[in-house]
């Protein structure tokens, strides 16, 4: 090995290292539920937030890594109501997990809204994990409401994702100004409605 590949080798190490070390500390503020921004995160990995921009080119992209793996797969989130065929109590629980979930992270979600709400085409970079909890949670029409009617199928997702999610929650809570177990329980409730009222 010549000194030039030792030299390549080391800095693709060190970048390694400091990409590693940017995630981490932008996971250990997730975790807190604390507000996530990129000059915290650069402050917490002990770079400067220029660095920290070389690696990342903005903050969805750098939540939406460092929230890798932070939530469960909707099989594994729904576990505890998987014996449970009914699709009202399912998504009852789909919605409470969620915006449980959502208030531990909620700086990190409140900062991701943030900076995909000016820029629709990096919404993507949002974890999409509400869709995944409502499939889980309908798994039980499978076979009859959206066999038998697709479009009232269809419909009934789309009145849930308004409902199972961090802009329903954070509406109830800073306009609505509820209390977080309110919040929640106010869309669990409407979640319920929606589905009771699909089925009818």
């Amino acid at each position: 090995m010549t000194a030039q590949t030792d030299t390549e080798t080391g800095r693709s190490n060190q970048k390694k290292r400091t990409r590693a070390a940017i995630v981490e500390a932008a996971r250990r503020l997730v975790e807190t539920g604390a507000e996530v921004t990129m000059p915290a995160v650069a402050r917490a990995a002990l770079v400067s937030e220029a660095t920290a921009y070389r690696y990342f080119p903005d903050l969805p992209s750098l939540v939406g890594e460092a929230l890798a793996g932070a939530w469960p797969p909707p099989a594994e989130a729904l576990e505890p109501v998987a014996d449970n065929p009914d699709p009202v109590e399912r998504v009852a629980y789909a919605c409470e997990f969620l915006l449980r979930g959502i208030l531990a992270r909620q700086g990190s979600v409140r900062a991701m809204m943030a900076a995909t709400l000016t820029r629709p085409e990096a919404a993507a970079a949002r974890p999409g994990v509400r869709f995944g909890l409502i499939d889980q949670a309908l798994l039980p029409l499978r076979d009859t409401l959206a066999a038998t009617d697709p479009e009232a199928f269809a419909q009934l997702k789309r009145d849930l994702a308004v409902v199972v999610s961090a802009e329903a929650l954070f509406t109830l809570t800073d306009l609505c100004a509820l209390g977080p177990d309110e919040a929640v329980a106010s869309a669990v409730r409407t979640a319920r409605t929606l589905t009771r009222a699909a089925l009818g």
